[in-house]
């Protein structure tokens, strides 16, 4: 199945960190933070603006992307976990 975000939103993958061990003391998974870095999966069409014009993204599918810690919302397809963001959200493209 494949998901094809409306508008201006992006579908993205959390990239993952390695496991963090400080001063001996292993952190366990429910007290780590969520990484802020994601791989983008899918695009929406881009933005409608009032004049009826539709401005494209300026993301591409494989961007490597950061955004905000509590930005987007949380989905699971067939057992990933994904996150919708909206492109006014992601805070810059790592290249």
């Amino acid at each position: 199945m494949e998901l094809r975000p409306l508008h201006d939103r992006i579908l993205v993958r959390r990239l993952e960190q390695g496991e963090q061990v400080r001063g001996g003391i292993i952190i366990p998974d429910t007290a780590k933070e969520k990484p802020q870095q994601a791989e983008v999966t899918a695009i929406g069409s881009g933005k409608l603006l009032e004049t009826g014009e539709r401005v494209a993204p300026d993301l591409k599918p494989g961007d490597r992307i950061l955004f905000g810690k509590y930005s987007g919302s949380d989905i699971k397809i067939e057992g990933h976990e994904y996150l919708i963001l909206r492109e006014d959200e992601i805070l810059g493209v790592l290249e």
